[in-house]
């Protein structure tokens, strides 16, 4: 198993020897994560690949992987085109491709804790007009043949008080009861970490970068809880924080308590889109009466109380600091010739770190010199490592998690002299993420009528980039957050709020050469305007770091964009010159200079 060549084999074999076809090896977990523990690798042990977002399909005799823009480089960097067929979605879905290759009595297998049933139901209606078969399997063939298989994490749950989450569990359990009273349901089962994360108040290392614990929960009219955890995570700190309202169960009870429900005649409530197709069988096969909706904790985390905004304010001021201290360092040392991306994003770390209240970085830094800051999700390895070179651009993306709040912040920097090119399609994201920062809309607005604005100073030049302009951002939680999102494929349908937190960050890669992107995070605020008829809102830029002068051509820019830049690095420069060491100052009043 030394070799994705090898891992591929072994699969097929196995795959023969239990009359499957086929086999989709999506990447996500039983509860639908986008970054999942070690134990729930599949497609990266299989493919090599380790983006964030992608699936595979093994059938006998060929292989796709399928995954979006954002990784059509690093799919190809990563994973063996004479193994896999690359695909890209949307255009190209795992059913479509299926349909073209299945025939009548063919077999595809999947593994019904790592798929929703929409698209478990969908897809096998794709594959049954084609007289072939979409299968459940009980036992999911991939975990057979990873004999050195990671167990899932045993690391123990930690309180996240009210000091820090700003509501009181029970008040949140409250809160849902009162939801379900609205549904006519008994009680709604919560699947997602970051949804059960900010419920019961707690967070965990079971996800590396997100701070989320393995369980399972399910919530009751009254308010009580069950919670579906191993018992070696639960503390007596842990139990005496979620009181004798929540009851505390192993992972293994968690179907028979499903199944159960049905049995005792009760209606439940469940989430489609995150709740997946096994925990929709166990409920069928009771007989309970399902009512689908979306998870109640989804909106309501996404709204952040007063405490938690003031305190990723207070964490946006310590990693901003931070990033100030390396943007200094890095302007410093990168002419030298002597860094190379690996030691640049350890660097970011330590700064980080000096402050005692990091808890974890919030996703791998992307550290990309030259053409590797094209790749959009870029992971720096040994392997790939380049060195920062003279007249080249550097793109770092990178984020922190605090107990008070998370981070995610992208800058490009200039190493040596841009060229007039750099120079314009550097000003042309900043346009952009200016105009974006700018915009007032009224209530009901949604984030995909919003994503012009970022892209249309690329567009009136021809160019444009493969990814969503903004995405949610949780409270020492997910840097990845639903429902709220700025984008016009993929989601970007949910009404902007007061309360959310979002990324602003378009960007622009020329592929082999360089990569651009300007990334803020922005708290939606409402905003006064005169005249107007409505509520209206707008964003509050809570990110807190220089933008590199060096490539601005600041005879694109129009005076209001111009008097944004000059305000916008004011602040900065007020809010950080007293948290960072006296010899960094001179080098932020440069970097912050107005234009």
């Amino acid at each position: 198993m030394s070799t994705y060549r090898d891992r591929l084999a072994a699969l097929r074999r196995t795959l023969a020897e239990n009359r499957y076809d086929g086999f989709v090896v999506p990447l996500t977990d039983e509860h639908m994560s986008e970054y999942v523990g070690s134990y729930a690798q599949r497609l990266a042990w299989l493919t090599g690949f380790e983006g964030s977002a992608g699936s595979a399909v093994v059938l006998s005799g060929e292989a796709g992987i399928f995954v979006d823009g954002r990784y059509t480089l690093q799919v190809r960097d990563q994973v063996d085109g004479t193994l896999y067929q690359y695909l890209g979605v949307p255009k190209v879905q795992i059913a479509d491709w299926l349909e073209e290759k299945v025939g009548p009595g063919q077999r595809i297998g999947f593994d019904p804790w790592l798929h929703t049933r929409g698209w478990a139901e969908a897809t096998g209606r794709r594959l049954a007009a084609k007289g072939a078969e979409l299968v459940p399997v009980t036992d999911n063939p991939v975990d057979r043949v990873w004999i050195d298989r990671p167990a899932p994490s045993a690391e123990r749950f930690e309180v996240h008080g009210e000091a820090l989450a700003g509501q009181a569990s029970a008040e949140k359990r409250a809160e849902i009861a009162r939801w379900l009273g609205e549904k006519k349901a008994d009680c709604v089962v919560i699947a997602a970490l970051d949804s059960i994360a900010w419920l019961f108040n707690v967070r965990g290392r079971d996800v590396s970068r997100t701070p989320v614990a393995l369980a399972f929960a399910i919530v009751a009219a009254d308010g009580k809880a069950q919670l579906f955890t191993a018992p070696a995570k639960i503390t007596p700190d842990v139990v005496a924080h979620l009181g004798p309202d929540v009851a505390l169960l192993p992972p293994e009870a968690f179907v028979e308590a499903l199944t159960a429900l049905g049995k005792a005649g009760k209606t439940v409530a469940a989430d489609p889109a995150t709740c997946v197709a096994a925990i929709f069988q166990a409920l069928e096969a009771g007989g309970a009466r399902i009512v689908e909706a979306r998870d109640p904790c989804i909106l309501a985390k996404a709204i952040k109380n007063p405490v938690e905004i003031a305190g990723t304010k207070a964490a946006h001021v310590r990693d901003g600091a931070a990033l100030s201290r390396f943007l200094g360092w890095f302007d410093h040392e990168a002419p030298k010739g002597a860094l190379d991306e690996i030691a640049v994003a350890e660097k970011l770390e330590d700064f980080r770190r000096e402050s005692n209240l990091l808890k974890d970085l919030s996703f791998d830094t992307i550290s990309g010199a030259g053409p590797n800051g094209a790749i959009v999700h870029y992971r720096v390895s040994p392997e790939t490592n380049r060195k920062v070179e003279q007249d080249s651009i550097f793109l770092l993306d990178s984020g922190g998690q605090y107990l008070d709040g998370t981070t995610d912040v992208t800058r490009t920097m200039i190493v040596g002299t841009p060229t007039a090119e750099m120079k314009d399609r550097f000003t042309r994201v900043l346009k952009g993420h200016i105009a974006l920062a700018t915009a007032r809309f009224p209530v009901g607005t949604r984030g995909s009528q919003l994503d012009v604005l970022a892209r249309q100073f690329l567009w009136q030049a021809g160019l444009d980039y493969a990814h969503g302009t903004g995405h949610g951002v949780g409270s020492f939680l997910s840097v990845h957050e639903g429902p709220q999102r700025i984008a016009t494929f993929g989601g970007g349908d949910e009404p902007l709020a007061a309360g959310m937190i979002l990324s602003d960050e378009p960007g622009y890669y020329k592929t082999g050469e360089y990569g651009i992107r300007i990334e803020n995070l922005v708290l939606v605020v409402p905003v006064e305007v005169e005249g107007a008829e409505q509520t209206m809102l707008g964003f509050e830029t809570l990110t807190l770091a220089p933008i590199d002068l060096r490539l601005v051509d600041a005879t694109l820019l129009s005076d209001t964009e111009r008097a944004w830049l000059n305000a916008y690095h004011a602040r900065v420069r007020e809010m950080l010159t007293p948290m960072v060491p006296e010899d960094v100052r001179g080098w932020l009043a440069e970097a912050t200079r107005a234009i």
